[in-house]
């Protein structure tokens, strides 16, 4: 497995990451993250729609074997498609949960979920103890 180089921080998220404990989803962190998740939606949209024109337009394919790469590569950019059209009523309930001034706290305990979870996911919902929590659960009862 390939060794993953550890994503630098902005000067702007770094300076998050560092903010006193009493600053946490004060109004410039919320409008941060606010405009984080509108990029985000607009970024997402617009890659669902290039891969559906992409779709849309096939290439002209006489080899049978090409053809059947085309449609193996159709096939996944589906599956991609389906998962960015689930992630769009998230971004849009993170933001919600911004106007509601509910954003940035774990659903299940209310404690903060932390800057450092929220850069990396901007839409989580859960901190990150209840998070593993919910997905060790969810293991067992589908094994």
């Amino acid at each position: 497995m390939p060794n993953r180089k550890p994503k630098t921080l902005s000067a702007v998220e770094q300076k998050l990451v560092e903010a006193p404990e009493s600053e946490y989803m004060n109004a410039q962190q919320l409008e941060f993250f606010r405009q984080r998740l509108i990029a985000l939606h607009d970024s997402t949209r617009a890659r669902i729609q290039e891969a559906k024109d992409e779709m849309l337009s096939p290439p002209d394919l006489s080899d049978e074997s090409d053809r059947a790469s085309w449609e193996e590569q159709c096939a996944l950019t589906m599956r991609i498609v389906d998962r960015e059209q689930k992630l769009l009523p998230k971004i849009q309930q993170a933001l919600e949960r911004i106007r509601t001034g509910s954003y940035g706290y774990c659903m299940e305990t209310g404690e903060p979920i932390g800057i450092p979870r929220l850069l990396v996911r901007p839409t989580a919902e859960y901190c990150a103890d209840v998070k593993l929590f919910q997905e060790m659960k969810e293991h067992m009862y589908r094994s």
